[in-house]
């Protein structure tokens, strides 16, 4: 049975999403909250170290660096001694929703690992239940793209489901993590295939099959670990196509945003992120500030990085964690803008008639540019940039570009 916190804060949750998709909404509105204020802090730090194993001197380092850890289930060794060296640092384990595998690592010969990437083997489903695979109309297993020997789950399955919970949950309390990253709690099969899945009669009633499966799973998972006192945290993807999918999908520990301050595919400049209902939907859940959002943003350029941390920056709360990153997540990463010390964010972020939204820091301001057009914009005064450089009276901030400032010092 669920906590009277747990089921206050689901109801809390869910009525914040309803109000934020609603169109009378004001967006430089803060939701409201009741009961004690959450510190709207800057954003902590976190490593999605699934790409390689960690060194000692990694592990070592993470523990003073960053707040939430994500490693492979086989990094037991690693989860322990960041415990050991931190015990505030939250070790989630890496598992995936949607696949299984049988590549080398994910299976030893003819038998799956003693850890796995996800949550049923591949060998487990094909000797005692291959009917878990997801097959085409054609009949063939859908193998992603882009992905060799990653194969789609048929995550509707209520018995896969019960299975996937089962095995996981087992896992995380045996060994000691503090919760589970699920990856690819996605809405569309379209990235990894063009399939359509075998009784549907179409991509779009594929996609409904997978969205409606994986909320079953999530709920499924969700309260088990919950009930265990564990932490499920989903990789939500492209939730600003479907209002209410992000609050409802991070109602447990939280939620990963993999392509936050992302720009449009479209060549127009725009910021897919503040697109939709899921930027309001993120602010709802950083103002209950008792839920972790864990944001990545994929850099090139500094532009890039610069852009993420300020968009995390607008969504300030005790749980906000942001990182750049490069897609294979082999090294830590780290930012000049994680040592801004930005502080406590004293007043809501705004959204200026102009699209800019900002947000002043007990010491800094921050404001990203999501449009498609520059705009012109006055920052508060005493303010530097991060080399010590003065600021002029008046910004002109470039499409899909972000500015973070300093408090200067007083001589």
């Amino acid at each position: 049975m669920l906590s009277e916190k747990s089921l206050i804060r689901r109801f809390a949750v869910v009525a914040l999403a309803l109000l934020s998709s609603a169109c009378t909404i004001s967006l430089a509105t803060e939701p409201v909250v009741t009961g004690p204020a959450p510190r709207p802090l800057a954003p902590c730090a976190w490593w999605y170290a699934i790409g390689d194993s960690p060194t000692a001197w990694e592990i070592k380092s993470a523990a003073k660096h960053y707040d939430v850890v994500v490693l492979n289930a086989w990094e037991t060794a690693h989860m322990r001694r960041l415990h050991e060296l931190n015990p505030e640092v939250k070790v989630l384990v890496y598992k995936d929703f949607s696949s299984a595998r049988n590549y080398p690592g994910a299976v030893e010969g003819k038998r799956d690992a003693r850890y796995l990437p996800t949550g049923v083997g591949y060998f487990a489903a094909e000797k005692g239940h291959p009917e878990w695979f997801a097959t085409s109309t054609s009949g063939q297993r859908i193998e992603w793209g882009g992905y060799p020997l990653h194969w789609q789950m048929a995550v509707w399955d209520p018995a896969y489901q019960k299975a996937w919970a089962d095995a996981v949950v087992g896992e995380v309390l045996r060994e000691g993590w503090d919760g589970v990253l699920a990856d690819n709690d996605f809405s569309s099969l379209k990235y990894y295939s063009s399939a359509v899945v075998a009784g549907t009669a179409d991509t779009a009633a594929t996609d409904r099959l997978l969205r409606d499966g994986l909320d079953g799973m999530l709920e499924l998972v969700g309260n088990a670990l919950e009930k265990s006192g564990k932490m499920l945290v989903p990789n939500v993807s492209e939730s600003q196509l479907t209002p209410g999918r992000w609050a409802a999908h991070s109602r447990y520990a939280g939620a990963m945003e993999e392509n936050f301050g992302l720009r449009g595919d479209d060549g127009t400049g725009e910021l897919i992120t503040f697109q939709g209902n899921q930027f309001k939907e993120q602010r709802a859940q950083a103002a209950l500030g008792e839920s972790w959002l864990l944001l990545v943003t994929h850099t090139k350029s500094d532009q890039e990085e610069r852009v993420g941390y300020a968009s995390a920056a607008l969504l300030a709360s005790p749980h906000t964690c942001w990182t750049r990153a490069r897609p294979d997540y082999k090294s830590p990463y780290w930012s000049l803008y994680q040592d801004a010390r930005l502080g406590e964010a004293v007043e809501p972020a705004t959204r200026l008639a102009n699209g800019i939204w900002n947000r002043r820091y007990s010491n800094g301001w921050v404001a990203v540019n999501p449009t498609k057009t520059s705009a012109l914009l006055t920052p508060p005064v005493g303010l530097q940039t991060l080399k010590g450089e003065q600021v002029p009276a008046q910004l002109d901030l470039p499409p899909a570009d972000a500015v973070v400032l300093v408090n200067a010092p007083k001589w």
